[in-house]
């Protein structure tokens, strides 16, 4: 079984984790960890100028701190698996669509994530990447959302 667990550095995703880490799967089961980063496109219009460098050395920043939940992640799931199972990959890219393409690409059987619980104008203006990734994944989806309390 081909997993692809999607994640970002939110409570959500670290739920997620933990879910597939707690459930038994078959044997040789692979495990893909996959953190997609929003790319910066210093050409977007109403940036000043003076404040590209400081958006870069944040973008630096969040992509060091993403391959480092990425590595954490990808340690606990090789203790579960196997060092052989587990893959990571960090890539830039518009996060909905990037993860849809990366489990067609990689064949995924199953695409885990967490839900961010968002709602109305909040999720209006911010779109839901699960429900994209319900609608348009190439193979089953399992949004694993915090329990109340």
């Amino acid at each position: 079984m081909k997993i692809m667990l999607a994640m970002d550095d939110s409570p959500h995703s670290r739920d997620a984790l933990e879910s597939v880490l707690q459930r038994p799967w078959p044997e040789e089961s692979h495990v893909q960890v996959l953190v997609v980063l929003e790319p910066f496109h210093p050409d977007y219009a109403g940036w000043d100028p003076s404040t590209i460098q400081d958006a870069l050395d944040f973008q630096v920043a969040v992509r060091k701190e993403y391959e480092k939940f990425g590595d954490e992640a990808v340690r606990r799931l090789r203790q579960k698996f196997g060092s052989d199972y587990v893959s990571f990959e960090l890539k830039e890219g518009r996060v909905k669509d990037t993860i849809i393409d990366t489990a067609h690409v990689w064949g995924a059987d199953l695409l885990v994530l967490g839900s961010h619980g968002r709602s109305g104008i909040q999720k209006f203006l911010l779109g839901s990447v699960s429900q994209a990734v319900v609608a348009h994944a190439p193979c089953s989806v399992e949004i694993v959302k915090k329990k109340a309390g």
